[in-house]
């Protein structure tokens, strides 16, 4: 179950009779590689696994305390955001884009979350609704918890406590199969999402189990704190997406796209290209790129740089807040 595209291609402006993108373009934007998909996997896991190796590599004594936790500090750095940012690679694979075959994205979209802590099929469905539903209060599952509108809300958002807060209590909902007031897991998929949560917490319990057994703490040493340590980039970079945009259906004013470094667009599997992601749910993401250099005259939200952002969030917190 995937985000569906717009079901004929969003037009110029009221009225215009013109598509955004040609139906040829459409066309061939929307093809399937793996290509890509391996490519950008094989970096990701590099990250991840050159974050744990310098973290936990049992470095010389004789090397300088400086030089140590230099090393030391950025191997937790590199860990957590190839940890936290496992979120992109599971977005990417939950709309089934990532990679030609169905099977291959899902099961890289539940690994990838089991790693950021999502969980990947109850993620596909919520996520769906947010697609349909951008950025509307009342009806965007993102919004169930009102965006920060304080200095004091914008940092406590950044600090990704409220995200933990979240996790912790809808996996143990769904752990329970409880998903009242969530309209996005139907009846029929609630027993499929019910038994995936299990089996992901499942993995957890094994891997405390064998963490204690062994007495090195590994679960949280090379998870839970690197997790926790990645979480405040990954905030910073979603609450770009919508935050500040207009509350209504057009997806050229509810979303922005941020221009971005090249290394943290490869980590987010190209997401900074969020309204032609809206726009174009269907785009696998190494075609967002070109799909940008066609939109971008028409967008009401583009972003240069992360930080550029976020000052105009700080000079007014309360521009984030929902009318």
């Amino acid at each position: 179950m995937t985000a569906s595209p717009p079901s004929a291609p969003p037009a110029a402006g009221p009225g215009a009779a013109e598509p955004l993108l040609s139906a040829p373009l459409l066309q061939r934007l929307n093809e399937r590689r793996d290509g890509p998909g391996w490519r950008r996997l094989t970096f990701h896991l590099a990250v991840l696994g050159l974050g744990a190796l310098l973290w936990g590599w049992p470095w010389p004594q004789a090397l300088p305390a400086a030089g140590f936790w230099a090393l030391r500090l950025t191997g937790l750095l590199l860990l957590g955001w190839g940890l936290a940012f496992g979120f992109c690679a599971m977005h990417e694979c939950g709309h089934r884009t990532a990679f030609a075959d169905k099977g291959l994205n899902d099961t890289v979209a539940w690994w990838a979350g089991l790693l950021s802590f999502y969980n990947a099929d109850y993620y596909r469905r919520y996520h769906q609704w947010h697609h349909r539903f951008t950025h509307q209060p009342g009806l965007d599952p993102e919004l169930e918890e009102a965006p920060p509108s304080t200095l004091a809300g914008y940092l406590l958002e950044l600090s990704g406590i409220p995200w933990w807060i979240g996790k912790l209590r809808g996996h143990t909902a769904g752990l329970r199969g409880d998903f009242g007031g969530r309209p996005y897991i139907p009846a029929e998929a609630a027993a499929a999402v019910t038994r995936s949560i299990r089996l992901q917490v499942a993995v957890y319990a094994a891997l405390l189990a064998a963490s204690l057994w062994q007495g090195n703490g590994a679960l949280f040493w090379y998870w839970l704190l690197p997790l926790a340590v990645g979480q405040p980039l990954l905030r910073f970079v979603l609450m770009a997406e919508h935050g500040g945009c207009s509350t209504d259906s057009n997806g050229l004013s509810n979303t922005r796209t941020t221009q971005t470094l090249p290394p943290l667009r490869w980590l987010m599997w190209e997401m900074p290209f969020h309204v032609e992601h809206h726009l174009y749910p269907s785009v696998p993401f190494h075609a967002l790129a070109e799909a940008h250099r066609h939109l971008a005259p028409h967008e009401v939200h583009t972003g240069q740089g992360y930080l550029s952002v976020h000052r105009d969030f700080l000079r007014d917190p309360a521009r984030l807040a929902l009318p």
